[in-house]
């Protein structure tokens, strides 16, 4: 399900930096008649890993622009881009590997509806490290919610040891015009995300959004902890949690990637909510995370307001970076 367009100029301009990497500087390769040669290969090697496609993706790439040339079946810069283009999305929206014999099934990578329970509160844990942009992800996630689809919201506020989380979670609920359910600061996270499932039942609540503290991945205490609150959250609410989305920091690249693989050993991450995408020349990372996790990028940060937020739509993506794809040759 789509959840609402914006304008592809938005999401342009949001990724304006990695465009800079890429199409200007892979661009300016493009000139009208240049052919394809290896130093012409090499530069744009160069300005793929600067987008922090990933070295594997990277040489997936140019070795494929490459088996071509040499085959005689491209010859100039303009048909090298369009095999970018469509590596890129082919990429993208690669199925999932098949399971492992007598493993469970693969999560699909390419499934980034957001799945409501079929009665009662649909349960969303949230999860990331501190500075990650997770508070206000949650803001435009409830936005989201509340004025696209028409849900009833409450967020719980269970992170409670990070000085100003609850309060800073408690303004954002009062902007948007959301229910908050919060303890003092240093209290139980399991105890508020219990009182929070009671009282969103009770009150029939469609979604609720359950805010946890920010913790290093590498943190094997806290990422129990994380453990904990979800387990509190099944016992509520049948199938809670509903979804498990961690929000990872753009700006940070390949340690994002890191991140997820750690953040997976002890939550069942079920997307990813990729902040602060309009702050970076990184963007290319959206490939990283789906070729090495197979998680699905559900949605994407472009701003500073509970508005600047975008489902993420592959075909939409590439076009903001690399431009509309003209016919093939």
């Amino acid at each position: 399900m789509a959840f609402f367009a914006k304008t592809l100029d938005k999401l342009k301009g949001a990724l304006r930096k990695t465009a800079a990497v890429l199409n200007t500087d892979v661009r300016t390769l493009f000139v009208p008649g240049r052919q394809i040669d290896e130093p012409f290969l090499g530069e744009i090697e160069e300005r793929l890993l600067q987008s922090d496609m990933g070295v594997a993706n990277v040489d997936r790439i140019v070795g494929t622009i490459r088996d071509r040339w040499r085959l005689g079946r491209i010859k100039n810069a303009d048909q090298a881009g369009q095999v970018i283009r469509d590596q890129v999305l082919a990429m993208l929206t690669a199925p999932s590997p098949p399971a492992a014999d007598g493993g469970p099934p693969p999560r699909d990578g390419n499934d980034r509806e957001l799945h409501f329970a079929p009665a009662g509160p649909t349960v969303i844990l949230v999860a990331g490290i501190n500075g990650a942009g997770k508070t206000t992800s949650i803001a435009k996630l409830a936005w989201l919610l509340k004025n696209e689809l028409g849900k009833k919201v409450m967020v719980c506020a269970s992170d409670t040891f990070r000085a100003g989380a609850v309060h800073q979670l408690g303004i954002w609920a009062e902007r948007i015009g959301v229910d908050i359910v919060r303890h003092k600061q240093g209290a139980d996270p399991a105890a508020v995300a219990y009182d929070a499932c009671e009282a969103a039942k009770a009150r029939g609540f469609d979604v609720l959004i359950v805010d946890t503290a920010g913790r290093l991945h590498t943190q094997d205490h806290l990422m129990r902890e994380l453990t904990k609150i979800r387990d509190v959250v099944a016992k509520r609410i049948p199938g809670a949690p509903h979804e498990v989305l961690l929000v990872l920091d753009a700006t940070t690249g390949q340690n994002a990637v890191l991140q997820a693989k750690h953040f997976g050993k002890a939550i069942d991450v079920t997307g990813i909510f990729l902040a602060k995408l309009d702050g970076t020349a990184k963007g290319g990372v959206v490939l990283s995370i789906k070729q090495q996790l197979d998680i699905p990028v559900k949605f994407i940060g472009l701003g500073e307001t509970p508005q600047d937020v975008e489902s993420f739509d592959p075909e939409r993506f590439v076009e903001a970076l690399f431009g509309a794809s003209p016919t093939s040759a």
